[in-house]
């Protein structure tokens, strides 16, 4: 059984940041590239970001410019670092691989 590992997640204010990480199988890491998704409460879920296994980055229009997709190749695991949260972006976030696999979702609260 295939396991992506979220992490990170959490209660921050308006304006703030967070990161999240998803440490994944190295058979996984090395072969495909991984994903950011988003579950908002009540919505479907939406595609935010991608990285290549060449670290080539793609962003939603919804975080461009917020938010950045980062791979630490050494300990096979990537990074969602969020910046200028707004409530809006309150959701549960998943990490998936290439080859359809998902995390368990870990849960982002933007929230005064």
């Amino acid at each position: 059984q295939v396991h992506l590992v979220e992490s990170g997640g959490g209660s921050v204010q308006p304006g703030g940041s967070l990161t999240l990480s998803c440490a994944a199988p190295r058979s996984i890491f090395t072969e495909y590239g991984l994903e950011w998704f988003r579950q908002p409460p009540g919505k479907g879920r939406e595609w935010i970001a991608t990285i290549s296994i060449s670290g080539y980055t793609y962003y939603g229009d919804s975080v461009k410019g917020r938010f950045a997709i980062s791979r630490d190749n050494g300990k096979n695991t990537i990074y969602l670092q969020m910046n200028s949260l707004t409530p809006e972006d309150t959701a549960v976030y998943y990490c998936h691989s290439m080859n359809d696999h998902w995390g368990q979702g870990t849960q982002v609260t933007v929230s005064s």
